[in-house]
């Protein structure tokens, strides 16, 4: 799948595969030695490999896991933290989106920024329907689980075509997203959770978004997932591990808040 990240474009890595490849021929004693060899990590060839990004993506969660603790123990007593979180996460996330290179310091700010933002909305959704939040978090993990399971095997691939539908599919939904937000801070529309109150047929339209944002997320994940195997099979420099592992924790937020909304909507 074609990128538009201008720091694939530059890098040689992202050419032909073997393009980088040495024409030397060894000596049957080199190839010996060379098969002799331990392996080499990724902090001695520089280069981006699954095990270095699957561990930056841990450390990445982890703190997340820690400050969205002492969100959820925080929010409680006051609110600052959620929205602190909210805003400064919100910033960290478009600086990192639209950075060129990776900002491993930004990067894990924001996981701890994300991290007080995912504590505080969890205790405010847990008040408002109890079990929402067990509920969103085995629902994210079956998610991510499937998904990893479908791209490894095959069975699903990012394609141009699926990514201008899911681009334009962002588009309106961050529209709407924008408007419902208006309408219920100016008290337009007094439901709990504004238009994704309104029904159709018997069915809160969250639900029907939420089931079309679900696969949105799902299909973001495919995104990421391609983007650490091209990184790798292209040897990429090491540092755009760290570019994974934000890609894939922005996702998974993103789709953990989507689930929680979900059941509560599901719960009116």
């Amino acid at each position: 799948m074609a990128t538009s990240n201008p720091a694939f474009s530059r890098n040689a890595a992202f050419g032909e595969p073997g393009a980088l490849a040495s024409t030397k021929v060894l000596s049957p004693t080199e190839l010996q030695d060379l098969y002799n060899a331990p392996a080499a990590a990724a902090q001695d060839t520089d280069r981006m490999t699954y095990e270095d990004t699957i561990r930056k993506t841990v450390l990445s969660f982890v703190l997340l896991l820690v400050t969205a603790a002492l969100g959820w123990v925080l929010t409680p007593v006051t609110i600052i933290p959620l929205v602190l979180g909210g805003i400064v996460g919100l910033v960290l996330g478009l600086v990192n989106a639209f950075k060129k290179e990776p900002s491993p310091p930004l990067i894990l700010a924001y996981a701890a920024a994300q991290g007080l933002f995912v504590g505080g909305i969890s205790v405010l959704f847990e008040q408002l329907a109890g079990g929402v939040v067990t509920q969103a978090v085995v629902a994210t993990l079956v998610v991510v689980g499937v998904t990893l399971a479908l791209f490894a095997n095959g069975k699903i691939r990012a394609s141009k075509k699926a990514t201008k539908v899911f681009t334009i599919a962002m588009v309106g939904y961050l529209v709407f997203s924008l408007v419902n937000f208006v309408l219920v801070a100016t008290g337009a529309n007094t439901n709990a959770f504004g238009l994704r109150s309104e029904t159709f047929f018997g069915i809160p339209l969250g639900l029907i978004i939420g089931v079309l944002v679900v696969i949105m997320a799902a299909y973001s994940l495919v995104l990421d997932f391609d983007f650490i195997q091209r990184g790798v099979n292209n040897r990429a420099a090491r540092k755009y591990g760290w570019s994974g592992a934000f890609g894939i924790m922005l996702t998974v937020v993103w789709l953990y808040v989507e689930l929680l909304r979900i059941f509560a909507i599901a719960r009116e």
